[in-house]
Order: C-alpha cells, then sequence, then structure tokens
C-alpha cells in the first residue's frame, strides 16, 4: 500500500524518520512517498484532508475530524516548551497589551499562549522569522518554536516567559502536548495501528543509532551548530515520542479540556488509535 507522509523540515521529525526514510526499517505493508512542510503548511492541509499520515500540531485536531491521532511520533515537552521572547523584560500585563509574533494560529504553541496569558493581538509570520522581527522592533514580543527555543540568545533577544514551565506546574507534571502524527480514519483502525507500529519501529531504530540518524538529521539544522540540533533532537525525540502512553493521551485531554472551558476551540471528539 502506497502512503504520503508529511512531516517538517525540522531536525526532530527527520530523527525520527530515518529509519523509515532511509530504507533501513521496511514495511511488507507500506511503501511511503514524503512530503516535506512547515507545520502551519501541514496543519492546513490536513483540514482538507490532502496527506495520507502528516504531522500536525496537537492545536490542530480541533480542526481535523478525519484523521486519528498515532501514538508514536508526537512531540511532548518534559518541563520545556515555546518561549516568549523579547527585547526587554516584559510582564504578562504587558504582554496582553503587546503584538506578538506567533508561528500560525493553529500550532499549539499559540493555544498554549492563549491558556497561560489569555487573548492578545497577534501577526502570523514563518517561525524562522520571528526572532528577526522582534529585534527589528516590528513586534513587541515573539513566540518561538523549534531550535530557536535554545539560539535566541545568539539571535540578539531574550526570554522573558516560559510557556513549558507554566504548562507543567499548571498540570502537575503533565508534558507538553505540542505535535502529533495523524492518519486518515478511512483507512481503517487496523491499518492504522499497523502503520503506528511501522513508525514506532523508524523511532526505536533512529535511537540505537542515534549518530546516523542525527547526521541525516542535520539536513534539516537550519545551519545551526550540530551540538545544539542534538540538544534539540534529546529533547523533543523522548519516551513519550516512542509512545504516548497514558501521560501523553491524558495530556492532550486537558489541553483542550482547558482549551473549551475558555472558548478557544469548540468541543469535539478526540481519536486515538
Amino acid at each position: 500500500m502506497e502512503i504520503s507522509v508529511g512531516h517538517t523540515p525540522d531536525a526532530d521529525d527527520a530523527f525520527m524518520f530515518y529509519g523509515m526514510f532511509s530504507g533501513k526499517v521496511t514495511s511488507p505493508s507500506f511503501t511511503v512517498t514524503h512530503v516535506i512542510k512547515d507545520i502551519e503548511n501541514l496543519n492546513r492541509k490536513a483540514k482538507s484532508p490532502e496527506l495520507d499520515v502528516t504531522a500536525v500540531s496537537v492545536h490542530a485536531c480541533a480542526h481535523i475530524p478525519d484523521y486519528t491521532i498515532l501514538r508514536s511520533g508526537g512531540s511532548f515537552g518534559i518541563g520545556y516548551g515555546p518561549i516568549v521572547t523579547a527585547t526587554k523584560e516584559m510582564t504578562i500585563e504587558e504582554l496582553q497589551k503587546a503584538k506578538i509574533a506567533i508561528p500560525g494560529k493553529m500550532t499549539s504553541a499559540f493555544l498554549l499562549l492563549q491558556l497561560m496569558i489569555g487573548k492578545f493581538d497577534y501577526l502570523e509570520m514563518n517561525f524562522s522569522d520571528i526572532p528577526i522581527a522582534v529585534k527589528d522592533g516590528k513586534v513587541d514580543a515573539g513566540l518561538v518554536i523549534h531550535e530557536t527555543q535554545l539560539s535566541y540568545s545568539q539571535e540578539g533577544i531574550i526570554k522573558i516567559l516560559d510557556v513549558g514551565e507554566w504548562w507543567d506546574k499548571t498540570t502537575d507534571g503533565l508534558p507538553v502536548p505540542l505535535g502529533i502524527n495523524v492518519m486518515k480514519d478511512s483507512f481503517g483502525l487496523e491499518t492504522i495501528r499497523k502503520f503506528d507500529k511501522f513508525l514506532q519501529e523508524s523511532i526505536q531504530f533512529g535511537l540505537k543509532h542515534a549518530d546516523d540518524a542525527l547526521e541525516y538529521a542535520m539536513e534539516y539544522g537550519r545551519g545551526k551548530p550540530r551540538d545544539l540540533i542534538e540538544k534539540f533532537v534529546k529533547m523533543y525525540v523522548n519516551d513519550v515520542t516512542v509512545n504516548m502512553g497514558e501521560s501523553g493521551e491524558k495530556s492532550i485531554r486537558k489541553f483542550f479540556e482547558m482549551a473549551i472551558q475558555k472558548n478557544l476551540v469548540q468541543k469535539f471528539n478526540l481519536k486515538f488509535a
């Protein structure tokens, strides 16, 4: 069975899919073609839905009723997650009145920040453009994701708020729900679970052959140094990535319970493989 698989041009995604896309982990049931797009682009594609399997933001689940959440391949922060950056210290009250650059309306980072500080004025832009927009004063602050969570000081900006820390404290240590992989419902649960196992085997292969997988991931490192990319990959390819388990599912459900209570998303049905 040939299926299309969408993933982001990010080092952690590349690391997870290394085994699968290098042909070192194979399946008798699936042949895959991969489509590489940034996360907000994949979120929008999933609304159609276009791809058979795709990485999406957890937040996007509120808008993509035709997909089931896979238990493997998720990006969960363990006490850390997106951060808010600026050129100077700002209080939460000041942020609530500020214009904040965000990496997309369907990103989990955007919904997490809304849960933390309430609704705010924002400007959507590609995540990689946010540090420059902050430094140049085009926005008052920027919500950053991916490796900029580690490199912001090199961009000439400072961290003023840690959304991941807030989630960790608010939920008594649940992992921070950021990204997941989903598969079209139309394949049926048996096939979805079969692909889920295939993806899990790819992730486990990457972890067992970390140097090779990291070398592959460096192709998606956007010019960042290897030590930073390695640190980033180790942050977001963890035990919950291999299988989200009870804690991962609980964190996703908690995420949407809080969002529904604050009228940030409409009630909907979550489906897990």
